[in-house]
């Protein structure tokens, strides 16, 4: 089951990276890119968990799904949220700091000592191979992201639900609601593993997960018979996964 669930987890996240692609190819906006960054970086991770829990892991195979998975893909989406809601100019600022903090980490990771040797099929817990900082890099990314994402998500939510008279509004409070619905199960799923050690939690909420917060995109994308053209523009879809995840520095891949 834990083979299967993190390979569907891996082809969910490449159609939603591709879906959001499409978006950016289309109309250009800055959160579009972030997500379909952010989305792509979660398919690879969840394709590193994948190889891990089918082939057995090996010390590379680890530190891609640990920076991938657990550092970087929450922040990147969150930065989406923050180009919507915030708008271009903090967007941009927000991102020169997200290209330094991706930098830092991806230098972190490459290069931290491994305690032992990884081997197995067993998905390992971050507290039992790295030190504290990649760690705490995790939280941070995570943590910080999540709240963004969460917030971004369940404020959309409640401006759609006030003014639900409005063609379409009611759908888009609902898609946020899934948003951040798959969020919180990505990270509950994270905290699972990282305290218990359950593997077929992990996973179960990680493909879960993306899947509830792939569905808000679909459904926020619906067109409004009334807003053809527009529909999308303050949908805060993936805000998201998803979502991603939040989990703690321990944690393995985190939306």
């Amino acid at each position: 089951m834990v083979i299967g669930l993190a390979f569907l987890a891996t082809a969910v996240a490449t159609l939603f990276a591709q879906a959001t692609l499409v978006r950016f190819t289309r109309d250009r906006r800055p959160q579009d890119r972030a997500w379909t960054i952010s989305l792509a970086m979660f398919a690879l991770a969840s394709a590193a968990l994948a190889t891990g829990v089918s082939t057995g892991w090996d010390n590379g195979t680890f530190r891609v799904f640990f920076l991938l998975g657990a550092v970087l893909t929450v922040p990147w989406l969150a930065l989406g949220t923050v180009y919507l809601l915030a708008g271009p100019e903090r967007g941009r600022r927000v991102q020169w700091g997200l290209v330094f903090f991706s930098g830092l980490a991806t230098g972190v990771l490459l290069t931290a000592p491994i305690k032992g040797p990884i081997s197995g099929d067993a998905i390992p817990v971050g507290s039992d191979v790295f030190g504290a900082f990649p760690r705490a890099l995790a939280g941070i990314g995570s943590g910080v992201g999540a709240v963004v994402i969460i917030g971004g998500a369940l404020w959309s939510a409640w401006r759609f639900a006030r003014s639900r008279d409005t063609p379409g509004n009611g759908r888009r409070a609902a898609a946020n609601l899934l948003i951040a619905l798959g969020t919180i199960v990505l990270s509950s799923g994270g905290l699972i593993q990282g305290i218990a050690g359950k593997d077929e939690a992990f996973v179960i909420s990680l493909a879960s997960g993306i899947t509830v917060i792939y569905a808000g995109f679909l459904v926020a994308a619906q067109p409004s018979r009334s807003l053809a053209s527009g529909s999308l523009r303050h949908t805060h879809f993936v805000p998201a996964p998803a979502s991603a995840p939040a989990p703690p520095a321990d944690s393995q891949l985190q939306s």
